[in-house]
């Protein structure tokens, strides 16, 4: 698609695929209306991402559930986070939120977080950590992280802005936040169900 450049982060399939990206729209480029048959998840990084249901701005979270149709298109440009058949079809929530519309934000340890989206499957949620906060996630299903500002250091890497990370089932988090403040968009308790999703593409594909 012309003016549209995409940075592949995880992908199976080909051109129908469970995916994960960073997406660039430039000025001016739009998408041809088309169906999202394993829905679509997408967390908006900067300027304003837009088709005929409204405009998101930077900091937007939004969901559509599988089967839902759009024609997106951006008028001065955005870059998204988005994910592709991660929906089940028994989802069917349709989720706006906007920094302005964001739930209330709580607080536990020094980490203040927003919770974005909460199923029996999965638990999405914006997390702003202080300077010099340590931390230790355990990730029984998996966690999939995508550090919006700061800085973070685990075991193994620095995790600077515009890093992603995914850890499988099992796993566990070990971190440190160095920056003053430091955000990270955070995805829990989902890869359990890697494989049904896989196998629901191979259905559609076939």
């Amino acid at each position: 698609m012309v003016g549209v450049k995409r940075r592949p982060l995880e992908r199976y399939g080909q051109e129908i695929a469970r995916a994960t990206s960073i997406v660039q729209y430039a000025a001016g480029s739009q998408f041809s209306p088309h169906c999202h048959l394993g829905g679509e998840e997408f967390y908006v990084l900067e300027g304003v991402f837009q088709d005929e249901h409204g405009d998101y701005p930077a900091g937007s979270y939004i969901r559509n559930p599988p089967h839902s149709s759009h024609t997106p298109f951006s008028t001065k440009g955005c870059r998204i986070f988005v994910k592709l058949w991660q929906i089940p079809d028994h989802d069917q929530r349709t989720v706006t939120l906007t920094p302005s519309t964001y739930p209330l934000a709580t607080e536990h340890h020094g980490i203040t977080e927003h919770l974005l989206y909460h199923a029996a499957y999965e638990t999405v949620s914006l997390q702003i950590w202080p300077a010099d906060k340590h931390i230790s996630m355990a990730a029984p299903n998996g966690l999939e992280l995508l550090v919006l500002s700061g800085q973070l250091h685990s075991e193994q890497d620095t995790l600077q802005q515009g890093s992603w990370l995914r850890l499988p089932c099992g796993a566990t988090f070990t971190a440190y936040s160095q920056a003053a403040k430091t955000t990270i968009w955070l995805k829990q308790h989902h890869l359990n169900r890697v494989e049904q999703e896989i196998v629901r593409l191979r259905s559609h594909i076939s």
